[in-house]
């Protein structure tokens, strides 16, 4: 399984991706952020699914822009994602079918080229449509995305800094590896800042980090122990008391 972040705020985007990759009772290490940048031409690619049809689709995409195609926005480049991601179904689909693999491929594209207003950030299908996101839905989770989201819903709004997204998006991951053990350090982190046209990224291992996490789960003890009782009184009453134990 996969663990991939897209957060879109005013200020940037911040993405974040796990590098675990499961095959059966195996573990390995592989980087799930592909990076385009060149002049006025800054992206990022992230995929949850089969790794197989991940890196055909990126190696196409890739060769597509090498042969000289040129976007100009974002949303251009997604579509020719998309339709790598299409032409690799149409080769691969049947066959990993009949081996009982679905295919399966969601990806995470964001950033910002020359003709792009802002900085954008999309969701593309397997099937190669896409939605954009911004305004009420500040960001996407791929792949093992249901124990990290109740922070993200939380905290994160367009109106967020950088910074907050960031930690805000580090917790949620956090959340979901001590939850999955599909999902685990090192992480790589993307940032982008709005029309500087530059990527930045840094990838952390679990030493790096290991203080904030030991931190994140005291808080929440603390903070836990903090929530008043009172409101529970009423259904505890109700409880028949606790026997005495009586040998026989």
């Amino acid at each position: 399984m996969t663990y991939c972040l897209g957060i879109k705020v005013k200020e940037g985007l911040v993405a974040i991706a796990d590098t675990r990759i499961t095959a059966g009772s195996d573990t390995t290490e592989k980087k799930k952020i592909y990076i385009q940048q060149q002049g006025k031409y800054s992206l990022f690619i992230m995929t949850s699914g089969l790794r197989s049809v991940r890196d055909k689709a990126v190696l196409y995409f890739k060769e597509l822009t090498e042969e000289g195609v040129v976007h100009n926005k974002l949303y251009k480049a997604v579509n020719d994602f998309g339709a790598q991601v299409k032409r690799v179904a149409k080769e691969d689909k049947e066959a990993l079918e009949q081996a009982g693999l679905k295919f399966n491929l969601h990806t995470i594209i964001g950033g910002q080229l020359k003709d792009d207003e802002e900085h954008k950030l999309f969701l593309l299908y397997p099937e190669g449509n896409w939605v954009e996101l911004g305004q009420g839905a500040p960001f996407v989770v791929i792949g093992n995305s249901g124990h990290g989201r109740a922070i993200l819903n939380r905290a994160i709004t367009e109106d967020s800094s950088m910074q907050l997204a960031l930690k805000t998006g580090f917790l949620s991951f956090d959340s979901t590896r001590v939850s999955a053990n599909d999902v685990d350090f090192p992480i790589d982190v993307v940032l982008y800042r709005n029309n500087s046209f530059e990527m930045v990224e840094h990838r952390y291992t679990k030493k790096d980090l290991e203080m904030i996490s030991e931190q994140w789960a005291d808080e929440l003890k603390s903070a836990l122990n903090r929530i008043p009782d009172a409101w529970m009184d009423e259904v505890f009453k109700k409880t028949p008391p606790e026997r005495e134990n009586h040998a026989l």
